[in-house]
C-alpha cells in the first residue's frame, strides 16, 4: 500500500469519527439545553413572562443588532455589557438591597460583614434553586425576586428608549438614542434577557452547576469555575505538550527529499488566460474595494469605544450606529476574504484542467453579479433592521439575524448558498479533465476539488436554524459555519491551491507536495473538527462538550508550533531562480500567513481556549486579539497572496510595481502587530484582571471600561491603524495601476534567465 493511500484512509477515518461525534453531541446539546418555559410566574400566581415573550424578545434583540450590541453568554460585541451577566448581577444586587432595607432598615453596603454574608447565602439559595416544572413548563419565582426583576426591567426599558437620565450610559455603551422605540418590544426583550440570566445561574436538575457551567464568573451568585473546568484545562495542556513532542519526533525522523531543480524560465509566463480566467479580474477589484471599506468601518467602530455616538464630534450614530458599522465590518471581512478565495478557484480551475468549458465565462460573470447583489442587499437589509424599519418576521428574512459573522437575513443566506453551489459547479466542470487524468498531480487536484465541495455544502449549516430555534442550537450550528467553513475547509482549499501553484512553478516536487498537503490536512482536521466545541463551553451545553472541546482544541495548536519550518522553506523558494523574484511578494504574503498562524491562531488562540482561561476571558478584548491576528493575519494575508498570484497571470508585467507591494506587505504586518500589542493585548489583560478579581460583569461594565487608562489603550489603536491603512492604500493603488489606461501592453515572450551566480 503506497503512503498516499494510507493517508487517504487515515483522513477518511478521522473525518468519519469526528463528524460522528460532532453530530452526536449536537443531539446531546438539544436534549439538555436550558428549558424555555411556557410561563414565568410568582408564587402567588402573577404572570411575569410567557414563552412567546421570550421568543419574541429574542427577535427584538436580533433586530437591534443582536450580538453586535453587547453579547449573550459571552458571544458578541465588547463595548456594551454582556446582557446575561449584566442582568444577573443587577438582579442579585437589587434583591440584596430589597432584603437589607426591609429586614435591617438600611442599605446592603451599610450592613456588617456577617449580615452581608447571611443575605448572600440566602441570595445563592434563591437564585440557584431550579424551580422549573417540566410537567407544566412553569418557572416559579418568589415575590421578592419578582420585584427585583421588575426593577432591572425598568432600568433596561429606560436604557433602550430615549430616557435622558440614561443618555450618558447609552453613549458609554455605543447605543444610539431610542434604539427600540416600541415600549412593547422593549418589554419582550427584557423577557429574553431574564431567561438568559436565569439559565446562567440556575442549577441543572439534581446538580450543583448551572446550565451554562457556572458562567459568567460572579462570586456574588456562586458562579465559580467547576471541577471539570480545572481538570480539562490540565488535560488540554498535557495533550498540547504530548502532541508537540510527537510532531517534533515525526519531523525529526521524516526523510526529506532534496529540492527539485527549478526550470530556467517561468513555467507560467506563457500561460494564456482563458476568457473565464480574465473575467475573474473584476472579483479582485471588488476584493480590494471591500477590504478598504472594511478597514474604514473598523476605524469608525473602534472610535465608538471612546465617543459612543459620534465620530470626532460628528453625529454619526443617528445614521450609522455602532451596531451597523460593526456588522458591516465583520461581515465584509468574510465577504472579501471568501471572494478572493472563490475567484482563485475560478482562475485556477481552467488552468489546471487544461480547457475552457462552454459558457464558463458567462457563469463567472453571472456569479459575480449574484455576489454583488448579495453583498449590497444584505448590507442594506441590516441597516433597515437595526434602524427598526422592518417587522420582526421580515427582519429575519431580509434584515439582521443578529448572529455575529452570520448576520445576513435568511433570504441572503439562501442566495449565497445557491451562489456557492454555482461556484462548485463552475470549478468542478473546469477541473474535470484534470481529475480524469491518471498523472501525479491528480491527488492534489482531487484535494482541491473535495475542499471545493466542502466549502459549498458546509455553508448550508447556516440554514439549520429558524426564527425560534433554541439559542444553544443556534450557537452549535453557527460555529459550524464560522469554525468549520471559514477556519476548516477554506484552509484546506487554500493549502491545496498553494501546493498546486508551487508544483506548477517547479519549486516543489508533486509527490512531496501531495504527501505534505494530505498530512497537513489530517493534522489540522484531527483537532479542527471537534475543536469547534471550544466555542460552546458556556452556551447551555453538557460537560462532555467542555471535555471534547478542551482536548481537541489543544491539538489544533500542535501543527502550528513547527510552522516556522514551512515559512523558511517557502522563503527559500524566492532564492532558487531570478525569475522567482517576480512572485516574491505573493510568496512573502504566504510567509506572513505562517507567522500569524503561529502568533494569532497559536499563541493568542491558546491564550483563551483552555476552559479555565476561557471561563474568565470569553467576551473580553483577548477575543478580538485572537480574532484580528488569526482572521486577517492568516486568512486575510492568504487571500491577498492568492489574489496577487492570480493577478500576476492576468496583468501585464510592465505594470507590476514591487515597491507598492513592499509598502503594502510591511505596513499591513507592522500595523496589525501594533494594533495587537499596543491596544488589544494590554486592554484585554486589564479586563482579565478585573474579571478574575471582581467578576465578568465588572470587566464589561461602563464603570471599568470608561476609566482614563482604558481610553488610553483604545487610542493606542491609532498608530497601528494608521500604518495598516497605508498598507491598504498601497495595495489598492497597486491593483488600480495594473488596469490604468495606457498600461495594457503586449505580453513579452518568455526568455531564458541565466542561473544566479554565487
Amino acid at each position: 500500500m503506497n503512503p498516499t493511500r494510507k493517508l487517504w484512509i487515515t483522513l477518511a477515518g478521522i473525518l468519519a469519527v469526528s463528524f460522528g461525534v460532532l453530530l452526536f453531541m449536537g443531539k446531546e446539546i438539544y436534549r439538555v439545553a436550558p428549558p424555555v418555559p411556557e410561563v414565568v410566574e410568582t408564587t402567588d400566581g402573577r404572570q411575569l413572562f410567557t414563552r412567546d415573550d421570550i421568543q419574541t424578545g429574542r427577535q427584538v434583540w436580533q433586530t437591534m443588532g443582536g450580538q453586535q450590541v453587547g453579547s449573550i453568554w459571552g458571544h458578541g460585541a465588547y463595548v456594551a455589557p454582556d446582557w446575561s451577566a449584566d442582568w444577573l448581577h443587577r438582579e442579585a444586587t437589587a434583591l440584596l438591597e430589597l432584603w437589607a432595607r426591609r429586614d435591617y432598615g438600611r442599605s446592603f453596603g451599610e450592613l456588617s460583614l456577617d449580615g452581608q454574608a447571611v443575605l448572600e447565602r440566602r441570595l445563592k439559595g434563591e437564585l440557584r434553586t431550579n424551580t422549573y416544572d417540566p410537567e407544566n413548563g412553569v418557572i416559579t419565582v418568589s415575590s421578592d425576586r419578582a420585584e427585583a426583576i421588575e426593577e432591572v426591567a425598568a432600568h433596561y426599558g429606560a436604557l433602550f428608549s430615549d430616557d435622558p437620565k440614561l443618555a450618558t450610559l447609552r453613549e458609554n455603551y455605543a447605543i444610539a438614542e431610542n434604539p427600540i422605540p416600541d415600549p412593547q418590544r422593549r418589554e419582550r426583550m427584557n423577557a429574553f434577557f431574564f431567561w438568559t440570566a436565569w439559565a446562567a445561574v440556575t442549577n441543572r436538575p439534581d446538580e450543583t452547576v448551572s446550565y451554562t457551567n457556572n458562567w459568567p464568573a460572579d462570586t456574588l451568585v456562586g458562579n465559580t469555575p467547576t471541577t471539570p473546568t480545572f481538570m480539562w484545562t490540565i488535560v488540554s495542556i498535557f495533550l498540547l505538550l504530548a502532541g508537540v513532542g510527537a510532531l517534533a519526533w515525526h519531523h525529526a525522523a521524516a526523510k526529506r527529499e532534496s529540492a527539485p531543480t527549478p526550470p530556467e524560465i517561468d513555467p507560467l509566463h506563457s500561460l494564456k488566460p482563458t476568457p473565464s480566467m480574465r473575467a475573474t479580474a473584476k472579483y479582485f477589484w471588488v476584493v480590494t474595494g471591500l477590504f478598504a471599506l472594511q478597514v474604514v468601518l473598523g476605524g469608525i467602530t473602534a472610535h465608538y469605544a471612546v465617543e459612543g455616538q459620534a465620530f470626532y464630534g460628528l453625529d454619526l450614530a443617528s445614521i450609522l450606529p455602532y451596531a451597523v458599522t460593526r456588522t458591516w465590518h465583520t461581515q465584509l471581512a468574510v465577504f472579501w476574504i471568501a471572494t478572493a478565495w472563490l475567484a482563485t478557484g475560478l482562475y485556477m480551475a481552467p488552468a489546471i484542467g487544461g480547457r475552457e468549458p462552454r459558457f464558463q465565462r458567462l457563469g463567472v460573470n453571472f456569479l459575480f453579479s449574484c455576489l454583488l447583489l448579495i453583498v449590497l442587499g444584505s448590507m442594506a437589509g441590516q441597516w433597515f433592521g437595526v434602524m427598526q424599519k422592518l417587522g420582526l418576521d421580515v427582519n429575519f428574512w431580509f434584515g439582521h439575524q443578529g448572529w455575529e459573522f452570520v448576520d445576513l437575513g435568511r433570504f441572503w443566506q439562501i442566495f449565497l448558498f445557491v451562489g456557492l453551489m454555482l461556484w462548485l459547479l463552475l470549478v468542478g466542470r473546469a477541473l474535470w479533465p484534470a481529475l480524469r487524468k491518471r498523472d501525479e498531480s491528480r491527488t492534489l487536484t482531487l484535494i482541491m476539488f473535495l475542499s471545493t465541495v466542502a466549502i459549498g455544502l458546509f455553508y448550508g449549516a447556516g440554514l439549520m436554524w429558524g426564527k425560534h430555534t433554541h439559542l444553544a442550537l443556534v450557537e452549535y450550528w453557527r460555529w459550524w459555519v464560522v469554525h468549520l467553513w471559514v477556519e476548516g475547509f477554506f484552509e484546506v482549499f487554500a493549502t491545496a491551491v498553494i501546493a498546486l501553484l508551487f508544483t506548477r512553478l517547479g519549486l516543489v516536487r508533486v509527490q512531496s507536495a501531495t504527501v505534505a498537503v494530505l498530512f497537513a490536512t489530517i493534522i489540522f482536521l484531527t483537532g479542527g473538527v471537534l475543536g469547534t466545541f471550544h466555542h460552546l463551553y458556556w452556551t447551555g451545553t453538557p460537560t462532555a462538550v467542555l471535555a471534547i472541546g478542551a482536548s481537541f482544541s489543544a491539538l489544533e495548536i500542535v501543527p502550528l508550533v513547527l510552522i516556522g519550518f514551512e515559512a523558511y522553506e517557502t522563503y527559500q523558494h524566492t532564492k532558487t531562480r531570478r525569475w522567482v523574484q517576480a512572485y516574491k511578494w505573493p510568496i512573502f504574503f504566504f510567509i506572513s500567513v505562517a507567522f500569524w498562524n503561529l502568533v494569532g491562531a497559536g499563541l493568542f488562540g491558546f491564550l483563551i481556549n483552555p476552559p479555565l482561561s476561557l471561563y474568565y476571558v470569553q467576551g473580553l478584548n483577548t477575543t478580538p486579539l485572537h480574532g484580528h491576528t488569526a482572521l486577517f493575519g492568516v486568512y486575510g494575508m492568504l487571500g491577498i497572496g492568492l489574489m496577487l498570484f492570480c493577478l500576476r497571470g492576468l496583468s501585464y508585467r510592465q505594470a507590476w510595481n514591487d515597491r507598492l507591494l513592499k509598502v503594502s506587505f510591511w505596513s499591513l504586518n507592522i500595523g496589525l502587530a501594533a494594533m495587537a500589542l499596543l491596544s488589544l493585548l494590554p486592554f484585554g489583560l486589564m479586563q482579565v484582571w478585573a474579571s478574575v478579581e471582581h467578576g465578568f460583569w465588572f470587566a464589561r461594565s461602563a464603570e471599568f471600561l470608561q476609566q482614563p487608562l482604558m481610553d488610553f489603550f483604545v487610542w493606542m489603536r491609532v498608530p497601528g491603524d494608521v500604518v495598516f491603512s497605508i498598507g491598504v492604500m498601497a495595495l489598492a493603488l497597486f491593483v488600480l495601476r495594473l488596469y490604468l489606461p495606457g498600461r495594457r501592453r503586449t505580453r513579452p515572450a518568455p526568455v531564458e534567465v541565466p542561473r544566479p551566480t554565487a
